[in-house]
């Protein structure tokens, strides 16, 4: 007989899919056979319609972490493998916007309109792709952006115990970028949803919020997309990069993501090492970290800026996760727990702090000012020490070097959330060269700190504008800031 012939009508579509089964849940992993194509990043879809990410392979198994609630997913149900990778939705919509990390709105602001899709896991630019940082990226923060400075496209760890204020520090960073042309993206990963609600209170008080893309893989979602929510973040990160913006992405934080990963190793069944940490953890966060950088013109000449944060416990640096993330980044930002107790903030411990190329984008202006201003202030460290027995009989210069370090400690010192612009950063270095701050008291400084930007901007507006564009102190620029000063001290400090 001959064979029947199945008429296709015009216009009909296929969808061809891999159709395999699952065999077993172990809690948030699905082990899967029948799907002999799969590999590594591909996405699957359970008949539930909860997607999975390809995790491992072997000849006739497949192991798929859960992007979702596990609890619908039964030993014999079907799961289909489309041959497509994990592809984000990306764009300009998505600035101002609340997201998962599968870009799923979660503001109730309705769906996020993109036509543009990129891989989550991508190689990083390479050497030749890159040029070296000469821009600064100014963080707000006076201890910061004189002594440890920040460029566009480095990677700068923010590392300490559990509130010390390292978040504060990373939001206060975004806070400045406003009109400075800089999109911004703060990636939650691990954290309790109160915590993110604070965050988003915070940027919507500073009217931030218009150029912040928010990622959320709090603690309560799937523990797959906390494992996702970073890479998600660099993807609409890289979108902005490879069309000629800054950008600037907080991770917070990295330890939590480590614990997820470890969580998902252990359930892989895959052997673990140090501090029970899978070997692989290292790759995982150094392939996200050299997502970061500073793209060459001939591709635009884009910036990703890195922010990651790491928690550990009680001052331990030597841990497994911190000591690896300290070694692919391009600095790091102690925060110290002594200091933070005493009552200094942001709690920067200066003698673990280091900015490795930052200086190299610095201001030549801030280079000026301030390229004694850590050495004066550990040298004042240290005699405080020496003095805190014996304050009579002190030399003219000890006196002077408490005076000076004094000061100092009243400049660094500053309110969360309130981030100084380099011009005012300058106006303070200047004045504390110039010896002013040996004659105030302490609410004296506190009074001309919060007086002399609008004093300065009243009566010479054109000194701020004239620094930002040169961002020298140049001798015009000089005798503008003196006779700001003078005027400003003959009036007097109220």
């Amino acid at each position: 007989m001959p064979s029947e012939q199945v008429s296709i009508k015009p216009g009909t579509s296929f969808e061809i899919r891999e159709v395999g089964y699952v065999q077993s849940v172990r809690k948030f992993i699905v082990i899967a056979k029948g799907m002999p194509s799969c590999i590594n990043g591909q996405i699957v879809e359970f008949a539930s319609g909860i997607l999975g990410l390809v995790m491992g392979f072997t000849e006739e198994k497949v192991q798929i972490l859960v992007l979702g609630d596990p609890i619908g997913i039964r030993a014999g149900d079907e799961v289909y493998n489309k041959g497509k990778s994990l592809n984000l939705p990306v764009g300009e919509a998505f600035v101002g916007r609340v997201v998962d990390a599968l870009c799923r709105p979660l503001d109730g602001l309705g769906p996020v309109a993109s036509s543009v899709e990129l891989p989550a896991f991508i190689v990083a630019p390479g050497v030749m792709d890159r040029q070296p940082v000469n821009q600064t990226l100014e963080s707000g923060t006076l201890i910061i952006d004189a002594i440890i400075p920040l460029a566009k496209g480095q990677r700068q760890l923010l590392i300490g115990d559990r509130v010390t204020g390292k978040t504060s520090v990373a939001l206060d960073a975004i806070i400045n970028q406003k009109g400075k042309g800089v999109v911004c993206i703060y990636c939650c990963i691990g954290k309790p949803y109160s915590s993110l609600i604070k965050v988003i209170d915070v940027l919507r008080e500073k009217e931030a919020l218009d150029y912040v893309i928010i990622v959320s893989g709090v603690a309560s979602v799937s523990t797959g997309e906390q494992y996702l929510a970073p890479y998600t973040a660099c993807t609409l990160g890289e979108y902005f990069m490879n069309r000629g913006k800054d950008v600037l992405l907080v991770a917070d934080d990295l330890t939590k993501h480590a614990w997820v990963y470890r969580q998902i190793s252990l359930l892989l069944e895959r052997a673990p090492g140090r501090e029970a940490y899978p070997g692989d953890i290292f790759y995982l966060h150094s392939q996200m970290m050299e997502r970061a950088g500073l793209l060459k013109q001939e591709l635009g000449g884009g910036s990703m800026t890195f922010l990651p944060i790491v928690e550990i416990l009680q001052g331990d640096l030597t841990g497994y996760i911190p000591t690896n993330l300290i070694s692919m980044t391009d600095g790091q930002l102690y925060f110290s727990v002594g200091l933070f107790n005493k009552g200094v903030k942001p709690a920067i411990d200066f003698g673990l702090s280091v900015s490795r190329i930052g200086n190299k984008a610095q201001w030549p202006a801030m280079r000026a000012l301030s390229k004694s201003l850590r050495l004066d202030y550990l040298q004042y460290k240290e005699l405080l020490q020496m003095t805190q027995l014996r304050t009579a009989g002190l030399s003219k210069d000890a006196q002077g070097r408490l005076r000076r370090g004094e000061a100092i400690s009243q400049l660094i010192a500053q309110d969360k959330n309130r981030p100084v612009s380099i011009a005012e950063q300058i106006i303070y270095l200047y004045s504390l060269n110039r010896g002013i701050f040996d004659t105030l008291s302490t609410a004296q400084i506190r009074q001309f700190r919060k007086d002399i930007l609008s004093y300065a901007q009243a009566n010479k507006p054109e000194f701020c504008q004239k620094i930002r564009q040169g961002k020298e102190l140049n001798e015009e620029l000089k005798a503008m800031l003196e006779e700001i000063l003078t005027e400003y001290l003959k009036e007097g400090i109220k």
